[in-house]
């Protein structure tokens, strides 16, 4: 198992941001994304790495940045080793596969989510008031079933603590009518291109969160992009036959509700045993959807064999 890598300042740098699982470096006209192997869960960064976990989501968001480029724009700019800063050269052997340049955008504060199966909170929020995020859902949906159409169910971001549900009306209080409108549609372009794809390659894409922030005066998909970090998968293979096998991060949230954590810092280290399967489901998301080949361009009609 190779090394965990965990901070930019294990290194002697200090990046200009670090948030739960990237950090980030001011360049000027452009930003220098590092992914870590760290995790997180419950809004704790627990203490134990995922070794080489950040490179399987660097990965994973460069394979969709690129592929659904022509769908939605996003800030992407390379990630490959010719154009990694000269200034930092020395750190590219470190750095390697976790890394890429990016644009500089202004973040909208907002957490974008799109439900296309009934999962998680959505389960007991349904069978409570028959509507997801106050959105009304037909009568008869059952636990992990698909939704008739995918849904936009945004929350609040939060520097610290939880962020917490909006309707789209109050999406459209905080950021406009048209704005939050132009969030709702991105998204769900997103995901509506995506979740086939990955359904066609053993993988149900049940959720995921997106962030926008704008270049000028246009919309930009930012951060990251369905990784198993910021998504529900579930291994398609074996959807249907009871509860679904996760392959992201609820394979471990199921384990740290085994302990006796009251879900605050400190985080418990996670044994050897769960670090390495953690890893597996993660590259199996990674090597089911064909990073290492070609972008597919669902978004522009193109798709792998």
């Amino acid at each position: 198992m190779e090394r965990p890598f965990s901070s930019l300042k294990d290194f002697g740098l200090s990046p200009t941001y670090a948030g739960k699982v990237r950090e980030i470096c001011d360049l000027g006209s452009q930003l220098l994304m590092i992914t870590t192997d760290r995790i997180s869960a419950f809004d704790c960064i627990l203490p134990t790495p995922i070794p080489g976990k950040g490179k399987l989501l660097n990965g994973i968001s460069t394979f969709w940045f690129r592929s659904l480029a022509a769908a939605v724009p996003n800030h992407f700019v390379s990630n490959t080793d010719a154009d990694f800063p000269r200034p930092l050269a020395k750190l590219l052997p470190h750095l390697r596969d976790r890394w890429m340049l990016v644009r500089k955008a202004q973040r909208i504060p907002v957490e974008c989510i799109v439900r296309g199966y009934l999962a998680g909170s959505a389960i007991d929020e349904y069978r409570r008031e028959g509507a997801v995020g106050g959105l009304r859902l037909p009568a008869g949906i059952q636990p992990y079933g698909k939704l008739p159409e995918p849904i936009f169910t945004p929350t609040t971001k939060e520097d610290t603590g939880h962020d917490q549900p909006i309707t789209f009306a109050g999406l459209s209080d905080r950021v406009g009518t048209e704005t939050a409108a132009r969030l709702r549609d991105a998204s769900i372009r997103v995901f509506t291109l995506a979740e086939p794809y990955a359904r066609e390659r053993g993988l149900i894409l049940v959720d995921t969160k997106f962030e926008f922030g704008w270049i000028g005066q246009n919309l930009f998909l930012i951060d990251e992009a369905l990784t198993p970090d910021s998504s529900r998968y579930w291994d398609g293979k074996r959807y249907g036959s009871g509860t679904p096998v996760p392959l992201d991060k609820e394979y471990l949230r199921a384990y740290l509700k085994t302990l006796d954590w009251d879900r605050t810092p400190p985080a418990p280290g996670l044994p050897d045993e769960q670090i390495g399967e953690a890893y597996r489901r993660y590259r199996l998301v990674y090597d089911r959807l064909g990073v290492d080949g070609p972008a597919p361009l669902p978004g522009a009609g193109e798709e792998r064999s």
